[in-house]
């Protein structure tokens, strides 16, 4: 037990920070609400730094636990914890949270303070949806980061921002609901919301199916895999850059960490009986939703389209069960994280100046802005899984752990690598090189100092971690064995 509660105030700090920037915040005089969102942002960055240099890696248990009463007649919890899994996500939600930050800082005009909050009660929100330890508090967080997106899309988003919106939140709500009923029955089998008990709990077949389907719902549409992602490329088109950011880096993570602490731990044999149809469905998303993407005319449409395909590989490795496939996966969402979060960025760099995402709209922005084109060259060779940067070593592991499961799945699984660098150097080609043919484009002016700033901490990290991944994987090694472990173990009553 610490004495100090890290994670409380990880959560907690961001959101009083936010509710603070409201009250500062006037549009007549933006500058304090900026000033404090920074401030708030970078605290709880650093608030999250003890995580990383105090967590003890030998141990798969959580650790930074925090317990407190909290509605004592449903014996539910304030139950905070981090193991190997969660612990960089936290981070990974601290640090995007900044650079959101620094990416509105000049580009937002309208409402500034309530820009800057919705941000930063979202962070504090996420970080809780990535420490709790109790069922029901999960849910509280895990539904309430829909209020701040729902928000941040349907206010400084595009013309169609209000469809957009609407067609996210009741995409991912409908499937929260069979959640709630899910958590409910559990909850009445053990009386308690403790997800160490639920885990532990001795359940039949046939309601582990029916609750891995409740839970794979919720999940599936969160991450989202096919056939339930139609709303990300709406939400990714009309949202703006920053709420693009953070929905690729973080929201769809919350998705695919839901599979590793219910669905798989709860259900462990429905969780091998439907692994195939599971495996299927991510292999459909690797192709299908790859060659989409190829036949795309608008930037974001583009990388939206490849953030359903990088994260179909991660339900993969998931699925495969074997040490080097679950790891394999939680790298690839953290690598995700920073490369799809810049790509985002860098669509945003050019949108701030031209207003068009269309890639017909542009060509040879190399010759005016080659900083820029140097970036992003770097994050477009990530998102194709280019040796030596964040994007090969999860995508590397994965097809290991599938071609040593099946060579058939690791055959199919090796096209994200061939339609990731078709589609993505695809478009940096038409968009960057080439001659000058449009007016606007000859007028572009390269990245400033605030800009470089935000890409060059994506790139530090893009290139750290694609060249020494052994601190992200050391971290996860027992968490994920001991959960492996876990799943391996037949949960069925003994009547059975």
């Amino acid at each position: 037990m610490h004495s100090f509660p890290i994670l409380s105030v990880a959560i907690w700090l961001p959101i009083v920070f936010g509710v603070l920037v409201l009250a500062v915040g006037s549009d007549s005089n933006p500058a304090p609400a900026r000033w404090v969102a920074l401030i708030g942002s970078i605290l709880g960055l650093l608030v999250t730094i003890p995580l990383i240099t105090g967590f003890d890696s030998s141990s798969a248990a959580l650790q930074f636990v925090e317990q407190a009463n909290w509605i004592e007649r449903f014996n539910i919890t304030y139950h905070l914890g981090v193991d190997g899994i969660s612990m960089w996500f936290v981070v990974l939600t601290a640090l995007i949270t900044v650079i959101v930050v620094i990416a509105g800082w000049e580009v937002i005009t309208t409402r500034v303070a309530q820009y800057f909050a919705a941000f930063l009660i979202l962070s504090g929100i996420m970080v809780g949806v990535f420490s709790t330890a109790d069922g029901m508090l999960f849910y509280v967080f895990f539904e309430a980061t829909l209020i701040p997106m729902y928000i941040i899309i349907g206010v400084w988003g595009g013309p169609n921002r209000v469809y957009a919106a609407f067609k996210f939140f009741l995409y991912t709500l409908m499937g929260s609901l069979l959640m709630l009923i899910a958590l409910l029955y559990l909850y009445t089998q053990t009386h308690t919301f403790d997800l160490a008990t639920w885990q532990a709990a001795k359940i039949g077949f046939t309601p582990q199916v029916l609750l891995f389907i409740a839970f794979f719902l919720a999940f599936a549409v969160k991450v989202p895999m096919w056939p339930v992602h139609t709303w990300l490329p709406d939400a990714h088109v009309e949202a703006p850059t920053g709420g693009s950011v953070v929905l690729a880096a973080i929201m769809l993570k919350l998705g695919a960490y839901g599979f590793l602490r219910f669905s798989m731990p709860i259900a462990p044999d429905a969780s091998h009986f439907l692994a195939p149809v599971v495996i299927t469905l991510s292999l459909i998303a690797v192709i299908y939703i790859g060659l989409v993407a190829l036949v795309q005319t608008d930037m974001k449409k583009l990388v939206a389209y490849s953030s359903i395909a990088h994260m179909g590989f991660v339900t993969l490795g998931f699925f495969i069960f074997s040490q080097l496939g679950v790891e394999g996966a939680i790298i690839q969402m953290i690598s995700h994280g920073f490369v799809s979060g810049a790509m985002f960025l860098s669509i945003g760099v050019l949108y701030d100046r031209v207003h068009s995402r269309e890639i017909a709209d542009y060509g040879g922005v190399v010759n005016t802005m080659p900083k820029f084109a140097a970036f992003s060259m770097l994050f477009a060779m990530a998102n194709c899984g280019l040796p030596g940067t964040s994007g090969f070593v999860g995508e590397f592991m994965v097809i290991l752990a599938a071609v040593k499961y099946n060579f058939w799945i690791g055959f199919l699984a090796t096209f994200t690598l061939i339609l990731g660098a078709a589609y993505t150097l695809w478009m940096y080609k038409r968009v960057h090189f080439g001659a000058v043919t449009n007016d606007h484009v000859a007028k572009l002016t390269d990245i400033n100092k605030r800009e470089i700033l935000m890409l060059a901490v994506l790139a530090i990290f893009t290139l750290y971690m694609g060249l020494y991944p052994k601190p992200f994987t050391d971290v996860m090694h027992e968490s994920v064995a001991n959960l492996l472990s876990h799943v391996a173990q037949s949960k069925l009553p003994l009547t059975q």
